[in-house]
């Protein structure tokens, strides 16, 4: 498992990387203002190469991954190269993926910039990229080198950008930790380390998502659905947006099946309503979103499988659902809101 690294500790890392190491650095369009701190905490960085891609998860594409794989042949990277991914999930997801891959693997390390790429996405070894309009179809599990976190870069975030990663802040406490729900007022630090020692538990104990590691799916399984069709639209639908409209409709799935209280669902709905604002769903939408939950990775033998919860803090996986409950909770979603 790849060390994650705070602040003075992460910049110390990577200076002393530098001092024997080549490097190439991975920013996206949006990323680049970020180059200016790295380059502070950092200054080794600063004569590094750049690889810059068009932002958006639109963007998190194969197509994008060969302009990466390309421009690291022209830049004369080998085997020996390390690819710093600095950005949000989608440059790290993609990053990890174009490292992976290229020259049958070089080594890299992810610098999230986002608060959803540093409690979630650029952590546990899952790299990937849409395909086919549906949310990370290709990829690999390849571990980074380093997941280097610095809460300084979030000044760069707009608002609704920070209240995207807060969806999978909120999910870990949902499905392991319950105290983080007393934490969202607290040190930003002391928050994001939490949430990310929760991801890491589950993880080491299941890298490769045979099993327990699915609980990290929580309200995805709707979730991705509900962001692969909406990419195709003119609605802008964010990850943690889209991830927190699934968290709900998969509550209301745990009370019916898994037994979670509904003073709890109630609590879920409100506290996921109180960062953010429902979606839009038409039901034409809706059962075209449905459709797109079969391609779910989690899946076995053409059943959908969801990961639930007994109570907050209490997850588990495999669970499967009919068509009615399925839209039963999107009416009481919609309803709801």
């Amino acid at each position: 498992m790849s060390s994650v690294l705070f602040r003075e500790k992460a910049w110390r890392f990577l200076l002393e990387l530098l001092e024997t190491e080549r490097a190439i650095i991975l920013c996206d369009s949006n990323t680049k203002e970020c180059l200016e701190y790295l380059y502070v905490a950092c200054p080794k960085t600063k004569d590094l190469p750049i690889i810059e891609m068009p932002a958006g998860e639109q963007n998190k594409t194969l197509k994008t991954c060969e302009m990466a794989w390309y421009q690291l042949t022209e830049h004369s990277a080998d085997r020996n190269t390390i690819l710093l991914n600095l950005g949000g999930g989608v440059v790290t997801d993609l990053g990890g993926f174009v490292a992976s891959t290229f020259m049958r693997g070089i080594r890299f390390v992810n610098i999230p910039t986002s608060l959803l790429g540093m409690v979630d996405a650029a952590i546990g070894g899952k790299t990937g990229v849409d395909f086919g309009g549906l949310k990370n179809m290709i990829g690999t599990f390849s571990q980074p080198e380093a997941v280097l976190i610095d809460s300084n870069f979030l000044k760069t975030l707009p608002s609704r950008q920070y209240r995207n990663g807060l969806a999978e802040v909120l999910k870990h406490a949902f499905i392991s930790d319950s105290s983080i729900l007393g934490m969202m007022d607290a040190n930003e630090d002391e928050l994001i380390s939490r949430s990310i020692q929760v991801k890491l538990e589950v993880v080491v104990r299941d890298e490769f998502e045979s099993g327990e590691r699915k609980k990290l799916n929580f309200g995805h399984t709707i979730g991705h659905a509900i962001e692969s069709h909406l990419l195709k639209s003119e609605q802008e639908v964010l990850h943690g947006e889209a991830i927190a409209a699934g968290m709900i409709m998969e509550s209301w799935l745990s009370h019916k099946i898994s037994g979670l209280p509904e003073s709890e669902l109630s609590s879920i709905c409100s506290v996921i309503d109180s960062v953010f604002s429902r979606i839009s769903i038409s039901e034409t939408e809706w059962t075209a979103m449905k459709k797109l939950l079969i391609y779910d990775k989690k899946n076995r033998d053409g059943q959908v499988q969801f990961v639930l919860i007994q109570r907050i803090g209490d997850a588990v996986i495999d669970q499967p659902a009919s068509q009615e409950l399925l839209d039963g909770a999107f009416k009481f979603y919609i309803n709801q809101a």
